[in-house]
């Protein structure tokens, strides 16, 4: 009996390695289990080497921002909100690149801060989000406004949102369900609800200065463990504020000039500027992976990470600049100037029917009567584009621009019609009525069995004159005024 009492206490007593080692099949299944377990917490975990560098060196905090001084700096409205933990509905509104998204995370990570657990933080994005997703997070918000907490809803890309999408907003934003953050690159008098802007404050983000970008790149080559020399000397910058964030040897070079450069040409597009960088630093390492010598990234190299870079922002950030450039250079008449706009639009690859429709307003709004072939010639320049597309129409487009700069110049229609516009606007009673005379005829005799005014109204004539304008304006004269 002691015996038997004495085997299981040692059977009981066996760990688990010893029983692994004692069933091979038992240890390999086990250790199989810990090795999926772990593959699975490591692909949970985001690789940095996967995330670009404009993503990292996104700011983690208020101070860590650069740029934006007119909207976050520290005399503003809004730092002074923020300083006090109040935070209201806004849309921030600038070009790709400028810190909208950044200056929003780095606004709610404060705002956590004061509060606390009683802040909520919801992140969406317009170009995966639908209203559905709206909706959730009202259900789940009304459960936490009974606990007094606030909810803030990010929306990156707003102006993806349809007009009846937003909507989906408006009462949740009044009743102060949440408060709600947008970004947008887009005019937000064009692509949002005129009721959604009168509850949220609008922000116009500035494009970046070049010092701007400086400071913003010299932070991201420390961060990756780059050094910054001067020319022709190849010292280091003593820049205490971007010195390197550890003390082991550099893995690349670059000169200040370089950096100077790119900061010029990314035109304010702080991704732009970042992920030229970033190209430019792969692929040259990338090469000289096996050398032991310091890696110098070169003007060159900068130049070609960006020439494709550069020119796509185009497309999406300037476009309105480009045809604002081309009519104003039609309107003085600047042949040389007009082609030069023209032939930039085309390599941004818009669409050449937009263009010959610009051509036609301009037509109208600054030739006019001075010349009424101009607008014919427009119109036919937009059904010839139309028709054959690109690349064929470029010069359907360009003969267009040059005879239309070329051609005498009256804004005598447009300016005629903005004080009829104005008068109707500014008009503060009801809009007067038709006089009888020149209203719709097939009313008139109705108008004679109830009224019985058949010669006092509907031939009224003053001095053998007879008037078209409502008594009240008998003396306006639109052209003269323009």
């Amino acid at each position: 009996m002691i015996l038997m009492e004495t085997l299981s206490t040692a059977k009981r007593s066996l760990s688990y390695e010893d029983i692994n080692q004692t069933n091979p099949l038992k240890k390999h299944k086990a250790n199989t289990v810990i090795n999926i377990t772990n593959m699975n917490q490591q692909k949970s975990l985001p690789n940095k080497e996967f995330i670009s560098l404009s993503e990292r060196m996104r700011p983690t905090c208020i101070d860590d921002y650069i740029g934006q001084e007119k909207v976050i700096g520290s005399h503003t409205i809004l730092k002074q909100l923020l300083i006090k933990g109040h935070i209201p509905s806004m849309i921030f509104w600038g070009p790709p690149g400028c810190g909208k998204t950044s200056l929003a995370n780095v606004i709610s990570k404060l705002i956590k801060e004061i509060h606390g657990e009683k802040v909520h933080i919801k992140n969406l994005s317009a170009t995966s989000s639908g209203v559905s997703n709206i909706r959730n997070i009202v259900n789940t918000t009304k459960t936490k406004s009974k606990l007094n907490n606030q909810v803030i809803v990010f929306m990156d890309e707003i102006h993806r949102f349809n007009k009846l999408q937003q909507d989906i907003f408006l009462p949740h934003i009044e009743a102060g369900t949440f408060t709600l953050i947008g970004t947008t690159t887009e005019n937000p008098s064009y692509s949002l609800n005129s009721a959604l802007l009168s509850r949220c404050r609008v922000f116009a983000l500035n494009k970046l200065t070049v010092s701007n970008i400086v400071d913003i790149l010299c932070k991201a080559i420390s961060s990756i463990n780059g050094e910054i020399y001067s020319f022709p000397q190849k010292t280091l910058l003593t820049n205490l504020k971007y010195s390197l964030s550890c003390s082991s040897k550099p893995c690349f070079s670059i000169n200040q000039m370089v950096i100077d450069w790119l900061a010029e040409v990314c035109d304010g597009d702080a991704r732009v500027a970042l992920n030229s960088l970033e190209l430019a630093v792969k692929s040259k390492m990338s090469n000289e992976l096996s050398s032991s010598h310091l890696v110098s990234i070169t003007l060159d190299d900068v130049k070609e990470s960006l020439k494709q870079a550069h020119t796509l922002s185009d497309k999406h950030n300037n476009t309105h600049h480009l045809y604002s450039a081309l009519h104003k250079s039609i309107k003085a008449g600047k042949e040389n100037a007009s082609l030069y706009w023209l032939a930039r639009i085309m390599a941004v690859k818009e669409d050449p029917v937009d263009v010959a429709r610009r051509l036609v307003r301009i037509s109208s709004e600054d030739i006019g009567l001075a010349d009424p072939d101009a607008l014919g010639i427009a119109v036919h320049t937009m059904h010839g584009c139309h028709m054959i597309g690109m690349p064929e129409c470029d010069v359907i487009l360009a003969q267009c621009v040059i005879y239309l700069t070329r051609a005498p110049k009256s804004q005598l229609v447009y300016n005629a019609l903005k004080s009829a516009k104005n008068i109707i606007i500014n008009h503060k009673d009801p809009q007067p009525r038709v006089p009888v005379h020149i209203r719709d005829s097939t009313g008139q005799e109705k108008h004679y069995a109830i009224f019985g005014c058949q010669e006092a109204n509907l031939l009224h004539k003053e001095k053998g004159v007879q008037t078209y304008l409502p008594f009240s304006l008998q003396h306006v004269d639109f052209f003269s005024e323009s």
